[in-house]
């Protein structure tokens, strides 16, 4: 039986994932067609067709998996131990030594590879 209650799930889920996407062609489509219109009243029409479109997606098996890997997320960055303004100049300042040392250590060695090479050619 629960079998069942997934197939028929999945078959409202096929069903709100093309309603999802005639809500989205909708969009492209009319801000297409009213492109005389005002940019105004095309961003509000087409932020509430983008609004419907997501609640219809959250109502999906995906969709509630996918809010609830948001909210999973969002508590883990929470968790993130962020940087000090030091510690972030002082990586910042080791990262900017170490690329110049690098980009004179590759001239030099280009310049090196370059003259012996024209001593070869001639």
């Amino acid at each position: 039986m629960n079998a069942k209650a997934e197939a028929k799930e999945t078959r409202f889920d096929l069903l709100r994932w093309l309603v999802v996407a005639a809500l989205v062609v909708v969009g492209v489509v009319g801000n297409q067609y009213f492109a005389a219109e005002p940019i105004l009243y095309r961003v509000l029409a087409l932020l509430v067709v983008a609004v419907v479109a997501g609640v219809v997606a959250l109502q999906t098996t995906k969709g509630q998996a996918f809010f609830a890997l948001l909210k999973e997320a969002r508590v883990e960055i929470r968790k993130v131990v962020w940087p000090t303004r030091q510690e972030t100049t002082q990586t910042t300042l080791i990262v900017v030594a170490v690329v110049l040392v690098m980009a004179l250590l590759l001239w030099g060695l280009d310049s090196l590879l370059g003259w012996i090479v024209s001593l070869i050619v001639g």
